[in-house]
């Protein structure tokens, strides 16, 4: 029998509330075994396997067809797999897990309140210091396109896996580019986010891998929403 597998995040409150949205649906996930074991299943769906990934897992798991459904956050596919729309389709946003990618700079920086001020101040920069500004992040990919698109050329990026927001004061970046829900970690950190600084808005989505192996015999697909 043809297998559907679903990913879904392994742990804390981005894995309760998919379980909660599938709930308001009709669609029972309940969570096995005990402890540290990552284990589930959909209730009354033995054609189902729940496969419990971490979120930045999914993407590649979604682009490499082993898996056919999984739910993620938008900002982890568009950064982790290139040209994304070849391989997976977003099927419906979920509405939770909301935060926005951003630019941000030191709040001191007054004359900067838009891309091309940033442009301009890290080209002086350049100038004086010999090498680029440095801008922290663990988002590359979307960063370097956004700023490519803006004309904005003098900068380096540094990555970040850790507290992003911190880099400026530590004197390891002068700027950032991370997501956010509130704002509140980059004002407790004395920086301020661009106006026009919006990289990527992004939600908890459930998504579609269009490289798996889909067996049009079984419509379990269908039955999942439309029991």
């Amino acid at each position: 029998m043809s297998v559907l597998k679903l990913g879904l995040p392994s742990k804390g409150r981005l894995q309760e509330l998919t379980i909660d949205w599938f709930a308001e649906r009709g669609i029972t996930i309940e969570r096995t075994g005990s402890g540290r074991e990552y284990a589930g299943r959909v209730v009354g769906f033995d054609d189902i396997e729940l496969v419990l990934l971490s979120a930045g897992e999914i993407p590649k798991e979604l682009a490499a067809g082993r898996i056919h459904l999984g739910v993620t956050g938008q900002d982890l596919v568009h950064e982790k797999i290139p040209g994304w729309q070849d391989k997976i389709t977003e099927l419906t946003e979920m509405g939770f897990g909301h935060a926005d990618l951003i630019l941000a700079v030191p709040s001191n920086w007054l004359d900067v309140e838009s891309i091309d001020d940033f442009d301009a101040v890290a080209a002086a920069f350049r100038a004086k210091h010999g090498y680029r500004l440095r801008i922290a992040t663990k988002y590359h990919n979307l960063v370097r396109e956004f700023l490519r698109g803006h004309g904005v050329a003098d900068y380096q990026l540094v990555d970040s896996q850790g507290a992003t927001e911190g880099t400026v004061k530590n004197l390891t970046a002068e700027a950032v580019a991370d997501i956010t829900s509130s704002g509140d970690t980059l004002v407790a950190n004395h920086l301020k986010i661009l106006p026009d600084g919006l990289i990527l808005k992004s939600q908890a989505t459930l998504f579609r891998s269009n490289v798996a192996d889909w067996d049009e015999g079984i419509d379990t697909f269908g039955r999942l929403f439309h029991k």
